[in-house]
């Protein structure tokens, strides 16, 4: 496997780790704001396919045949974040199948070195290869499905990438949970003691 490849295969396994996390949730719950900024789990859906988008899209002369108002110059602030009440958990996830499917397309056609520009990185840095923006894009879809793992254990306590995920020990969360905040009060007491 080529580095190419390689970088595709991280991106499509955190693709579809961010999108397992709708999975067996209702409509309220796929879209309830879950920390002080809002942050939840279709927005974050329809935030990391729009970036892909203009990432793995635009900045290589590839522009998507979708339009997304959520960007246009009068938008609301983090429109890209949420989903309205009339767009459709089957949009946005449709979208995101577009999305991935335009982004490896790009991948598939250009060389690694192949040049692009992100207007939106300055002059200074706005020249970039294929090569950095997919490490970029890679990086920003792990961040945001890291997200989604948090909000979906805020949800319904449910973690991991699979219910049979291996990397998940089966121990008694609350009494683990417990002995943490102990550690914790007894590390910050400590701190606090001249």
């Amino acid at each position: 496997m080529d580095d190419k490849d390689t970088l595709l295969d991280y991106l499509r396994t955190q693709r579809a780790g961010l999108l397992s996390k709708l999975d067996g949730l209702d409509e309220y719950d796929a879209r309830r704001p879950m920390t002080p900024t809002g942050t939840n789990l279709l927005g974050l859906v329809k935030h990391v396919a729009s970036v892909e988008l203009g990432y793995l899209g635009e900045v290589f002369g590839r522009p998507a045949d979708r339009d997304l108002p959520w960007f246009a110059d009068d938008a609301e602030v983090n429109a890209d974040m949420w989903a309205t009440p009339d767009e459709t958990r089957e949009q946005v996830v449709a979208l995101h199948h577009y999305s991935a499917e335009h982004s490896d397309a790009t991948v598939q056609a250009l060389p690694l070195d192949a040049p692009g520009d992100v207007p939106w990185w300055g002059e200074e840095h706005r020249h970039v290869t294929l090569h950095q923006i997919l490490v970029h894009v890679c990086v920003e879809t792990a961040r945001h499905a890291g997200h989604a793992d948090i909000v979906r254990e805020l949800i319904d306590g449910v973690v991991g990438r699979r219910p049979d995920d291996p990397n998940i020990p089966a121990i008694d969360w609350p009494a683990y949970r417990e002995r943490l905040e102990a550690a914790a009060r007894e590390a910050g007491t400590a701190a606090t003691r001249p």
